[in-house]
This record gives C-alpha cells, structure tokens and sequence, in this order.
C-alpha cells in the first residue's frame, strides 16, 4: 500500500509524529514495514519526515483500532477516506448512482407513487435496521415540516441522521437528528433522497423532479427515479449524502464518512424484506398515501 498524504505545512520528524500522535516510533516504523503507512520522506540522510496531514489520519486509525477493527482494516479505511475527502462532493445521489451503477433502472414516477415508495423504505428498512446511518432530502422546508416528527422517531434507533433541506429549524434539532441547509445552488436541492444504510437492510431511494410542471397536481408531479437495496450502491449513496453534508458545515458528518470508508458489507438483502416492501408500498398505493412529503 502506497499512500501519500499531501500538504503544504511543514515536515514532521518520527519523534515529532510520536509526539502529536501517542504512537511510539518504533510502532509507526512497524506500521510502515507491514502496512505501507504512514509513508514519509526520505531525507538524502535517510532521515524520515512526515506531514502534517498523517497526524488526524493516524488519530483515525487509533479511533478505529479502539474500536476493534483490524489494524489494516483500520488503516486502509482511514486513508481512503481522507483521500476522498480532498476531492469535491458529487453534485447528487441520483448522478452518482447512474455514473457508478449504469445497471439501476430508472423509472418515472408519480409524486403519490414515491411517496409511498419513501414511507414504505422508512417503515420496513429505516425503522428496523440495527443502528443505521439515515440520510433525507426533502427539496423544500414546506416538504420536510410535516416529516419531521416522523423523522426525529426514526433518529431515535439510529447511528446517526442527517436531513438535508433548503432552509431547516436550527431550533427543531433534536434526539441525534441533524437538519443541514443546502446552498443555493445545490443541486440536490431538486433532489429526492432516502437512504438506509446497514448491514442488513440497506435500501437508498433517490428521485429528480422533471421540470416544467408549475401547472401539474401536486400528487401527479414526475420524477425521474431509482431505487436500490444492493448494499454497494446504498454506501455510495450514503458516501454522497454524508460529504455534501460535511461540506455545508456539519460536523457531525465527519465521524460517519469514516465509517463509510471501505467496501460495503458483502451479502444481500433477505428477499423476505423485500417482498414486504413491495407489499407495503402496493398496500400505502393502494390505500392512498399519506402527505407531507415533497
């Protein structure tokens, strides 16, 4: 493994990386050797230098070894993801899974059809994963308001949820949910997104509203739509919505995104919660869906 970590301060020696990392030099020389990690510059001494920019790195594969993750497990998972962090945020979770996964069929969609679709993810994935990462986009505040109860329960079970919106209630946060403001030109401000990621019931939902439709019914508004339970693609989307998160200044994303690191958990999705899925988005069609999303 060949990781090197740019940056534009000053060079650390090996004592001065064990100094403002806690990891004594002969344990980064070993990590080195075996893991290609931390990689520093030689010197014509052949004297090591680090950058300032393997100090956090290292804090994270700490952080993860604390939490009993494998030592290359931890390493390669930490550089992969401060590597990604250095490179912009994709404009959106449907523009991302199209470019990383041409096989999603995508499907245009009546806003009452999707809104089913939506609470029946939230109901069968969302509320029973075991502690999952939950993200949301609701374009609009006035589609997120009538949500927000519901989403602040789902919070509740949940490692971490984030909300993305074009103008949130700092003064409705509450029990581990996060609401982020989108930028004005955020594409993902057109965006309609659930995602669930777990190990066991991944699901990622994600919609764009075709414009034109000023004169359209509310509930027969089209989207332009694609949903997921492959857990690969549900880390790409949850990856997209976590950095756009982080770049609009939430910090609380910056834990998760590290979490994010890495390949998705292999194996696939039990068919029985599919199925369920399917009936219960028949069942909210069939009854009539519930409103408040937009």
């Amino acid at each position: 493994m060949n990781h090197v970590l740019k940056s534009s301060q000053g060079l650390l020696t090996i004592g001065d990386l064990a100094e403002r990392t806690g990891v004594a030099p002969a344990t980064l020389r070993m990590w080195e050797q075996r893991h290609g990690f931390p990689t520093p510059d030689r010197l014509p001494s052949g004297h090591r230098r680090y950058r300032e920019s393997d100090v956090p790195v290292i804090a994270e594969v700490l952080r993860r070894r604390e939490d009993g993750v494998r030592l290359d497990v931890a390493i390669d998972r930490a550089v992969t993801q401060t590597l990604a962090e250095a490179e912009p945020a994709p404009a959106s979770v449907f523009a991302e899974l199209r470019r990383r996964h041409p096989a999603l069929q995508p499907y245009r969609l009546r806003k009452d059809t999707l809104l089913a679709l939506s609470w029946a993810i939230e109901d069968e994935f969302c509320a029973r994963a075991t502690r999952p990462h939950l993200f949301g986009a609701f374009q609009r505040a006035e589609f997120w308001r009538p949500a927000r109860a519901r989403w602040r329960e789902l919070a509740r079970v949940a490692r971490s949820a984030f909300v993305l919106v074009d103008s949130p209630d700092a003064t409705a946060a509450g029990d581990g949910l996060v609401e982020v403001a989108l930028a004005a030109d955020s594409p993902m401000r057109r965006e309609w997104v659930v995602v669930c990621e777990s190990a066991e019931l991944p699901a990622a939902l994600t919609a764009w509203e075709l414009p034109g439709q000023e004169d359209v019914r509310d509930g027969d508004r089209l989207f332009e739509s694609l949903w997921t339970v492959d857990p690969a693609a549900v880390r790409d989307a949850a990856r997209v919505c976590a950095r756009t998160a982080q770049q609009a200044g939430a910090a609380e994303a910056s834990p998760v995104l590290f979490d994010l690191a890495g390949p998705a958990p292999s194996g696939v999705t039990d068919l029985a919660a599919v199925t369920t899925l399917f009936n219960r988005v028949v069942a909210y069609v069939d009854a009539g869906t519930p409103a408040g999303r937009g």
